[in-house]
């Protein structure tokens, strides 16, 4: 198995979350653009999510270094914006990710982005494997270990996304 496997499953997943998110509710992300000075009609959004859901979609079926490549640049976009927002001050409400309000971008959100476009850009060079969803077939061991790797992951992804929406929320609650 490549060691880079569950990681770069875990970036083309929140990829894909990201993505079908502002497909369905492009708001709160040309919210976000207009609060940086950078207009954008919700219609815009949504194509460039459906942009980013196909290529998290050929990131997740395993379509190999291209993808990769293109999932790096993705994530290195992602990260410009967030830097550049935290960098201004910008109060925004939300960085528009995932079409949830109240995710302000934070420090976390820029390591989550960097490390995100670390992985999928090592993958993209060759380094560590990373080939989708069928790096589970490719598993020697047993379904036992097969079954750990996806609940693992699909815990990752989860611990990513909160991270990303939810710890925002806890730190700006009252106490």
């Amino acid at each position: 198995m490549a060691l880079l496997a569950g990681p770069y499953l875990v970036t083309a997943a929140l990829l894909a979350a990201g993505g079908a998110a502002k497909v369905v509710k492009p708001a709160p992300t040309a919210t976000a653009m207009t609060e940086m000075g950078l207009p954008v009609p919700a219609v815009a959004v949504r194509a460039g999510a459906a942009v980013e859901l196909a290529i998290a979609s050929g990131a997740l079926a395993g379509a190999g270094r291209p993808v990769a490549l293109l999932v790096a640049l993705s994530y290195l976009g992602f990260t410009g914006f967030v830097a550049a927002a935290l960098r201004r001050g910008v109060p925004l409400s939300s960085c528009g990710c995932f079409g949830v309000a109240d995710t302000p971008p934070t420090a976390v959100h820029l390591l989550v982005n960097v490390a995100a476009a670390a992985v999928a850009m090592a993958v993209a060079l060759g380094a560590g494997g990373g080939g989708g969803l069928t790096e589970i077939t490719a598993m020697d061991g047993s379904l036992l270990l097969r079954g750990t790797f996806v609940v693992l992951t699909a815990a990752s992804v989860w611990f990513a996304y909160a991270a990303l929406t939810l710890l925002p929320k806890l730190q700006g609650a009252p106490r």
